[in-house]
Order: structure tokens, then C-alpha cells, then sequence
């Protein structure tokens, strides 16, 4: 999800370059950027309409949780993208220092607007009913990725502070499978894996009714499933060369995207209609957003989403949990909400482009900037 996407688009008609041709040719991947961008922001307004309508088959975006498993997808084939041809140059150490130097600071700074908003929220005082201790406890949970589901009265999220870590937390565990194994493997083993593991997502999905799973105490281990076909058929659409090439532009594609959230959310058929989504849907979105052309006016869109869209994802919950304790107090109407709702999510959106520009790409520049230089003190 949160890697910087590059790739093989050509602004050629379609016919103009075989899709091998594509795959070597370094570019940038913008409407994939776009797209992560459109799924961040529809998380975001998917998790106010979660406190409002509790009832996702009354929510208008009741399957937006599925943007995780998208989110996944891209992750798969772009690591794949970006670390195939090199990461036996590279070495799996440094693999692994720079998949942390991108994943880790927004982990850490989410973290830390979490542990703000927990003890100033305005509306609750949470703070003084769990002390110290277990304040301690929920910050460490959610700054080093250790799950511990310690507030029961707010869902038993694994990670309180900045409950959508539970991804990162898979994102993490799939990078390390990657480093030490995915890249080894032949095409015909890769397609057995993601076989076998869209198995296990429909069976999963059966098991738990829908794939709102992997964020609770009691659901946790639903998301190994979601990550684990996910991620594996990222990575498949890029080996395989699966880049559609075509003309939809960013707007048709985000359309496209958009769609899968506002699929009608139905308890009797989601563990049917979910699985066709993320096993047929979201691999073909990806193998149309590497191969499509997009329109000059779209490229400084993609690219502000694509930089914002992890910064959003790591940063809005916090305060989500503040809004909770206002909708707890106050009990606006549903006509205040409908203004409160945009207005805050454009907030959002500002302050995670402020985070990105003030403290995590500078963080990640003088980390790279250390990497190198102790990579090549250790080449001499």
C-alpha cells in the first residue's frame, strides 16, 4: 500500500508496445497512486458512517472495507515491481531497513496523534479511567505493532490508539515472507500459492459472514487470509505481465474502484459477493491501472492522492475516536452530521498532506540518506 508506485505505462496507443516491452520501461505508475488515494479517502468517510449507521446494509459505502484488500493487492505488485530484480544485490537486511524506512514512520506518528487524542479528548476521559499504565501499554501496542486489544466498551480493536495499524501489522508480516521467500519463486508455484489462498479466503469469508476481519481480538486471524491471497495475486499480476492496456483514464478507473465500495452490503450472500471482489475485481483493477493512459490534467491528481493516501490511512482514526465521544455526548442530527462528515474529512486530507510535507518525508530522507552511507562503508 504505501510504497511509491513505478511502472511500465506508455503513452502509446494500444497496440503500440507488447506488454514485455511495458514491464521493463521505468515510468510511473500514476493512476495506481490515484487509485490508493480514492481507496484511502473512502476508508476515511466508511468509518464516520460506521459510527453514525452501525448497520453497514444501511450504510450507502457499507463494503469500503474492502479497500484494505485492494490496498494489499497494489502492495503485492509493487514490491514485486520495485525489489524482483533487485533484491539479491540488495541483500534481505537492507530489504528489510528499507521497507521499515517507509512503513515505520507513519506507524510511529500515528501512534502519537493516537496517544494525544486519547488523553485531551474533550468529550471522555478515558484517560484518567485506564491511568497510566494501561495508557502506556495501548501506545507501545500501536507504535511497535504488538496486539493488544485492551478497551472492550471500543470494539477490542488490536490497536487502540490507531485501530487500522492491524493492516500494517500484516503489511509487515507479508514483507518479511517476501524477503525471505515470495521472491524465490517460480511463476507456477506462485499460482498454486494464490490458488490455495483464494481457497482459504472464501472459506474464511463463509466462516465469518463477510471479510470485515483481521481488526479485533475476535476476528484477528481473518486477516492472514485477506493478506495472503491479496498480496500473492499482486505480486502474480506483475510476473505474469497481466497489464491491460487502455483508455478508461483516471476518472473511468476510479469510477471502477468506487464501485466496489457501494456494492449493496446483504448478510446472507456478502461471504459470496466479497470473496468475487477481491479474488476476480481487485487484481483486474490493478492490471487495468498499470496498463492504462492518463490524461495530463489527471497526473497532479494522482500524484497529490497517491502521496496523501497513506499519511490519511495512518493518521484519521485518532481523531475518529474523538468524534465518537462527541457523538456519545452531544448526539448531533444526521443534518449536522452531513456537514460535519465532509468538512472533517477535508480536514484530514489537509493535515496528512501537512504530516507527509513536515515530519515523514523528511524523516524518510535522512534515514535513506544514513542507509546509503552505511551501505557503502560496508562495500569497501
Amino acid at each position: 500500500m504505501a510504497t511509491t508506485i513505478t511502472s511500465a505505462i506508455i503513452n502509446t496507443p494500444c497496440a503500440a508496445a507488447p506488454t514485455s516491452e511495458l514491464l521493463k520501461t521505468r515510468t510511473h505508475y500514476m493512476a495506481l497512486d490515484g487509485l490508493r488515494g480514492i481507496a484511502a479517502v473512502a476508508v476515511v468517510v466508511f468509518h464516520f458512517m460506521e459510527f453514525i449507521i452501525p448497520d453497514y446494509a444501511n450504510s450507502f459505502i457499507g463494503h469500503a472495507y474492502l479497500a484494505v484488500d485492494f490496498f494489499f493487492c497494489l502492495s503485492g505488485f509493487v514490491v514485486a515491481y520495485a525489489y524482483d530484480s533487485r533484491i539479491k544485490r540488495l541483500g534481505i537486511v537492507e530489504f528489510f531497513k528499507l521497507r521499515l524506512i517507509r512503513l515505520q514512520p507513519m506507524v510511529f506518528i500515528g501512534a502519537i496523534i493516537g496517544l494525544l487524542t486519547f488523553v485531551l479528548d474533550p468529550f471522555h476521559n478515558f484517560f484518567m479511567q485506564y491511568g497510566i499504565k494501561d495508557t502506556i501499554a495501548m501506545f507501545l501496542s500501536s507504535a511497535f505493532m504488538i496486539p493488544h486489544p485492551a478497551m472492550p466498551e471500543r470494539y477490542n480493536n488490536l490497536f487502540y490508539f490507531n485501530p487500522p495499524t492491524w493492516s500494517l501489522f500484516w503489511e509487515y508480516i507479508a514483507n518479511i515472507f517476501y524477503g525471505i521467500i515470495l521472491f524465490r519463486l517460480g511463476k507456477r508455484l506462485l499460482v498454486t500459492l494464490t490458488v490455495v489462498a483464494a481457497c482459504i479466503l472464501i472459506y474464511t469469508a463463509h466462516k465469518f459472514g463477510n471479510l470485515s476481519i483481521g481488526w479485533g481480538a475476535e476476528n484477528w486471524v481473518g486477516g492472514a487470509a485477506r493478506l495472503f491471497f491479496s498480496f500473492l495475486a499482486g505480486i502474480l499480476v506483475y510476473r505474469k505481465g497481466w497489464l491491460i492496456q487502455n483508455k478508461l483514464g483516471f476518472l473511468g478507473l476510479g469510477i471502477l474502484l468506487t464501485i466496489a465500495f457501494l456494492v449493496p452490503y446483504v448478510d446472507t450472500i456478502n461471504w459470496i459477493t466479497e470473496p468475487i471482489i477481491v479474488i476476480l475485481y481487485f487484481p483486474f483493477l490493478v492490471a487495468l491501472g498499470a496498463g492504462v493512459t492518463i490524461s495530463r490534467n489527471s497526473k497532479p491528481i494522482c500524484k497529490f492522492l497517491g502521496d496523501v493516501s497513506y499519511p490519511l490511512y495512518m493518521i484519521h482514526y485518532p481523531f475518529l475516536w474523538v468524534f465518537l465521544s462527541y457523538l456519545e455526548t452531544h448526539h448531533p442530527s444526521m443534518g449536522q452530521l452531513y456537514v460535519q462528515i465532509p468538512v472533517i474529512t477535508c480536514l484530514l486530507i489537509g493535515f496528512a498532506y501537512l504530516i507527509l510535507k513536515a515530519l515523514d518525508e523528511p524523516l524518510r530522507k535522512y534515514m535513506k540518506g544514513r542507509l546509503k552511507k552505511d551501505f557503502k562503508l560496508s562495500q569497501k
